[in-house]
């Protein structure tokens, strides 16, 4: 029985909840301290406190100690822009070289006519070509051949892409070719005989032909009729015609033989011989020679049969008068208006052929034989 209640008392000891422990009345209680928050003159004077203090015997220290902690930030930086620099040419330079072999081979290889490797032919000056110590552009190469594919492709709905057109294309190339040699043969040709044509005389020949209104009646048809045949602006024309002009200058400065001929028929009209009998004799025109010289039909101010040359001087003549002697280009005309009817007139001539220009750059040909950098 008393184990039993020991028991008891000690199971009730066991369950029994301990007491926390409370502080002492008597006993410190240790609290955290707060910190002062320090005066802003007293945090001022601390901050200066550790700032060095720099005087005339340290300054170079000083200056050398903040340099040193700059050229850890300066050298890579350096390092950086050197290597931006070394990328950017290198990229550069093999770009251009890249550019240049897609030109070399589009040109000489694949002899591209497209519209951007004509465009950098007119800026770069790429020689297609050497005639009579003359270099000949690529560019003019192509300004000649693209004008025959833009007529045919245009009018004739020719398409050059096709093998069926290839043929016909290359007949097309050497034309084109043929005639910037030639070109550069007059050329030579003009600065041997001091032969120029000035741009002003270009104007007056464009002049002629608009006021008979060969090439459109005003200046936007003038530009359509251009643009839809040949591709060009009028600056192309000017440029094309300027070229002809020299050719022909360089002709009649040269073919003193026809010039002399038209000059002593011209003698004989003045001192009263028949026309229509010289016209007969001396007419290199066997059309109308056996007529007297009478055009067949009436004539236009812009009839596309007649040079223009010719029109221009007989509608600004009288029935029964004659010419002096007219330059075409081609011939020597000497011209008389027989009679008007209406917008019209009738009219003989006297013609006298020039000679081709090839006759005169054969010895030049033949002297300097051209080089070719493509085959066409």
């Amino acid at each position: 029985m008393v184990s039993i209640i020991h028991y008891r008392q000690q199971q009730i000891m066991k369950n029994k909840p301990k007491k926390s422990r409370l502080p002492k009345l008597t006993e410190k209680v240790k609290l955290p301290q707060l910190k002062r928050r320090k005066a802003p003159e007293e945090r001022m004077h601390e901050a200066f406190a550790n700032v060095p203090k720099i005087t005339n015997e340290t300054v170079a220290e000083h200056r050398e100690q903040v340099l040193a902690s700059a050229r850890k930030y300066i050298y890579p930086l350096q390092h950086s822009r050197k290597k931006i620099v070394y990328t950017s040419v290198s990229i550069l330079v093999l770009a251009v070289l890249v550019f240049f072999t897609y030109i070399g081979l589009a040109l000489y290889k694949f002899q591209s006519t497209s519209g951007f490797i004509y465009g950098v032919t007119q800026v770069l000056p790429l020689p297609i070509a050497k005639a009579g110590g003359r270099w000949v552009s690529y560019e003019n190469y192509l300004f000649e051949l693209r004008r025959y594919m833009h007529y045919y492709e245009t009018q004739q709905q020719i398409n050059f892409s096709t093998p069926k057109s290839e043929k016909q294309l290359q007949t097309y190339k050497k034309r084109a070719m043929n005639e910037v040699i030639t070109d550069a043969y007059v050329k030579e040709l003009a600065r041997q005989y001091h032969v120029t044509v000035t741009q002003q005389q270009v104007n007056n020949e464009i002049s002629m032909v608009r006021s008979q209104n060969r090439l459109g009646s005003s200046q936007q048809e003038f530009d359509a009729v251009l643009s839809d045949f040949w591709g060009w602006t009028e600056a192309d024309f000017a440029r094309e015609l300027k070229q002809q002009m020299l050719q022909q200058a360089v002709v009649a400065k040269l073919d003193t033989s026809t010039y002399n001929r038209a000059q002593k028929v011209l003698a004989l009209l003045k001192s009263g011989s028949d026309f229509a009998t010289l016209a007969t004799q001396y007419s290199d025109d066997a059309s109308t020679k056996s007529n007297g010289g009478v055009f067949p039909g009436l004539i236009a101010k812009n009839d596309p049969n007649i040079a223009p040359q010719i029109t221009q001087a007989l509608f600004t003549m009288k029935p029964g008068q004659v010419s002096g002697i007219i330059n075409t280009g081609y011939t020597l005309e000497i011209v008389k208006l027989l009679q008007v009817e209406g917008s019209k007139v009738q009219a003989a001539h006297i013609s006298f052929n020039l000679s081709s220009i090839a006759k005169y750059i054969g010895p030049l040909e033949k002297a300097h034989k051209p080089e070719y950098f493509v085959n066409v």
